[in-house]
């Protein structure tokens, strides 16, 4: 059981990698307010975490069902990860916040489904993770919630990373998080990107 705990806590920490994607997270929700940056972190983190236990439970069934593959997860992740990483480098994210925020008195953008929770947290990566951990012990239950709990402790780590990123965005000042936010819409693209080749890739080439 502690086997499975510390092989799925190891392997979920690099796919998730919350150190990663805690400064997207920041440049996602620049200029909101303290309260709207924690509670976007909070909804998101565990809507990312009941999506994961969604698939560890039932995700193989489930995707075989639909006629959906992984690699076609991965695709479909990558190029939508890509439309946000392109409104990031190109600043339409905060023209489109500034439009709104002239037709209301205050506007915050709602960004922990899309993308905070799917794809950067529930990514294809971590689904796939989780189901293939949770089958390889899928005779042992005690091993099974062992690698659940690994799960939970994963994303409280990210949750609290998450808080800690955007305090220091905070502190940034807003030229800062602009070079940010655009250096970090690249890195997004590329991570969107390579998304999409590992898919074609897994699809064409086996």
């Amino acid at each position: 059981m502690y086997e499975a705990f510390i092989a799925a806590f190891i392997a979920l920490f690099v796919i998730v990698d919350p150190i990663g994607i805690a400064p997207v997270f920041a440049g996602l929700t620049q200029n909101a307010t303290r309260q709207h940056q924690r509670s976007m972190a909070i909804k998101g983190t565990l809507i990312g975490t009941l999506i994961l236990i969604f698939f560890a439970l039932v995700g193989k069934p489930f995707l075989n069902a639909l006629g959906i593959s992984m690699d076609g997860l991965r695709v479909a992740g990558g190029i939508m990860l890509f439309i946000i990483a392109l409104e990031m480098v190109f600043e339409k994210r905060t023209e489109r916040k500034q439009e709104s925020a002239e037709k209301m008195d205050e506007y915050f953008e709602d960004v922990s489904v899309f993308p905070i929770a799917l794809p950067l947290l529930a990514g294809p990566g971590a689904i796939a993770t989780i189901m293939l951990t949770m089958t390889s012990y899928e005779h042992d239950f005690m091993a099974q919630m062992a690698v659940l709990a690994a799960l939970v402790l994963v994303m409280i780590i990210t949750l609290v990373v998450f808080f800690t990123a955007g305090k220091v965005m905070d502190l940034l000042g807003p030229t800062v998080n602009a070079v940010l936010t655009r250096l970090l819409g690249v890195i997004l693209a590329a991570l969107a990107a390579q998304y999409v080749l590992d898919g074609l890739k897994n699809t064409f080439l086996g």
